[in-house]
């Protein structure tokens, strides 16, 4: 018999053992993929069903009521909370169908696209007596209109090219003109609502949020650069510089101001509902034109934040002039945080939030719209949940961060969740009390435009590669293309973004030291790191 001495053995091992590792990393990676396909086939399965089902009972209305199959006009509605001032003859302006533009051409089906654009240029009209509100009506309608005009003219979408002659684009600028009466204020802080047709109405109210007014500098600049005309971008900047020059000496905003005198109303303000998507537009603004003053702007106002609204993991809302805790509570939108903090490399903050929040959503099954953190329960009368995608957003930016892939499995986490607590026959309703999942009647165009488009994209990112996107806050995708640069960016060295205690007195973690550039975007399989 052949006997094999120690070293013979050892060597054989040597030989054998990266196959053998070889071997089981493929099979690895061979499983994740397969998971990552059938999750991605389930998300598109979710999309259509929500959007054949808005198609066959709500088009062309704007939303989908899909206990009942029936419709709601709710552009006049969103924002509008005492649905005061309605229209009588608004008979919608197909929302979730404009909502949807990018998400069909992201999961490839250039087809019903080339149907809706044919339709929107032959019917759609703003020339409609409705009172809309400005942000909600920039960030779904202009921004979905602009982001798929880009999408149609993108040299790779040839399918989409023969039968697209700039139809969108020139909505996109009958819409944005149709905004431009709501800035002729003393400081050129627009109103917050507008007629369509008529402008400013008498008597408007001049109250507005900081996210109201500081948060169209993105698809009013992008629609500046498209068409050639600066009065957007010009408009939406002059509102942007106004607002910040009202900070607090401790680089912090309140919640809402008023239009006219330029005064703060609410001196509150954490990272959550009123405020978020200003914070979220300075960061992105700078990517997507790389102006430096959008960067100082953010930079300032994201180490405040750091400072006087975080509490570990958590953040809660501050008087901005004081700096003093108000309100001790988590709010559904303050989930899109951790996405943000991936475009500035502030992984460790970014997953450490991330997690706080997907706790709550497995306590609840989704994630209720407020949660307060000082008495650990639900707030009283915010317990509902209307299938939004702010976690599901953020969870899409820490995987490609990080390719770690629990981030799958949080993702297989909410779209299970979504299909067994809101799927109905009629598509997917909001939930009105997390406690019970008593189902309430809507389903609001963000599931189609947000929700479905990031957990798609977390699972097939194909759509990525080799381009850079950034994303509106309503999920619409604008590419970052050095010709919309007024010089290339620079890249930044901050430090201490995740040591900044709310309490002096507490000890500082050691320093972090983060190379990150605020303009680099994500790229399908890009790697970052925190060292």
């Amino acid at each position: 018999m052949l006997r094999l001495n120690t070293g013979t053995w050892l060597l054989i091992f040597l030989l054998v053992s990266p196959t053998i590792f070889n071997i089981s990393v493929c099979e690895r990676d061979s499983r994740s993929a397969v998971k990552k396909r059938r999750m991605s086939e389930k998300v598109r399965k979710m999309f259509y069903h929500a959007y054949e089902n808005y198609m066959t009972y709500a088009f062309p209305h704007d939303e989908l009521k899909p206990l009942t199959k029936t419709f709601t006009d709710s552009l006049s509605e969103l924002g509008n909370l005492k649905l005061e001032h309605l229209p009588q003859e608004y008979n919608g302006s197909a929302l979730t169908l404009i909502e949807s533009l990018s998400s069909l051409l992201i999961m490839g089906n250039n087809t019903e696209f080339e149907k809706a654009v044919l339709w929107l240029s032959e019917n759609l009209t703003f020339d409609v007596d409705a009172r809309i509100n400005l942000f909600e009506c920039n960030i779904r309608v202009l921004g979905g209109l602009v982001s798929a005009h880009i999408l149609a003219t993108d040299s790779t979408n040839r399918s989409v090219q023969g039968i697209y002659k700039n139809q969108l684009l020139i909505l996109a600028e009958d819409l944005g003109q149709r905004f431009l009466p709501a800035f002729d204020t003393p400081t050129g802080l627009p109103y917050a609502w507008i007629n369509l047709k008529y402008g400013v109405m008498e008597n408007e109210t001049t109250e507005t949020s900081t996210s109201g007014c500081g948060s169209l500098i993105l698809e009013m600049g992008a629609l500046s650069r498209l068409t050639g005309d600066p009065r957007f971008e010009s408009a939406a900047l002059r509102a942007l510089r106004k607002l910040w020059s009202m900070r607090s000496s401790l680089n912090l905003l309140g919640t809402t101001l008023d239009v006219a005198s330029g005064e703060w109303i609410e001196y509150s303000s954490g990272i959550g509902a009123g405020v978020d998507s200003f914070y979220e537009y300075l960061i992105k603004a700078h990517i997507l034109f790389g102006r430096d003053e959008f960067w100082r702007m953010f930079q300032s106002a994201y180490l405040a934040v750091q400072k006087y609204f975080r509490h570990g993991p958590w953040y809660h809302e501050a008087d901005m002039r004081t700096g003093k805790a108000t309100y001790w509570q988590l709010t559904s939108l303050q989930a899109f945080w951790p996405g943000l903090q991936v475009l500035v490399g502030d992984i460790a903050a970014a997953n450490s939030s991330h997690r706080e929040f997907f706790y709550v959503w497995e306590k609840f099954g989704v994630l209720p719209e407020r949660y307060l953190l000082d008495h650990q329960m639900l707030h009283p009368t915010e317990k509902y949940y209307p299938l939004r995608p702010e976690l599901a957003e953020s969870t899409f930016y820490l995987y490609q961060a990080t390719k770690d892939p629990w981030y799958i499995e949080v993702g297989k986490s909410i779209v299970d969740s979504l299909n067994l607590y809101t799927k109905v026959e009629g598509g997917f309703a909001s939930i009105k009390d997390v406690t019970t999942m008593q189902l309430e009647d809507h389903q609001h165009s963000f599931f189609l435009a947000e929700t479905c488009k990031y957990l798609y994209l977390l699972f097939d990112d194909s759509f990525l590669v080799d381009r850079n996107y950034i994303f509106t806050t309503e999920g619409h995708p604008l590419p970052v293309v050095s010709a919309w640069h007024e010089r290339l960016p620079e890249t930044y060295i901050p430090s201490n973004w995740t040591s900044v205690k709310p309490e002096k007195k507490t000890k500082r973690a050691s320093a972090m030291s983060l190379q990150v550039c605020p303009a680099t975007t994500l790229n399908s399989g890009q790697q970052w790191s925190t060292g």
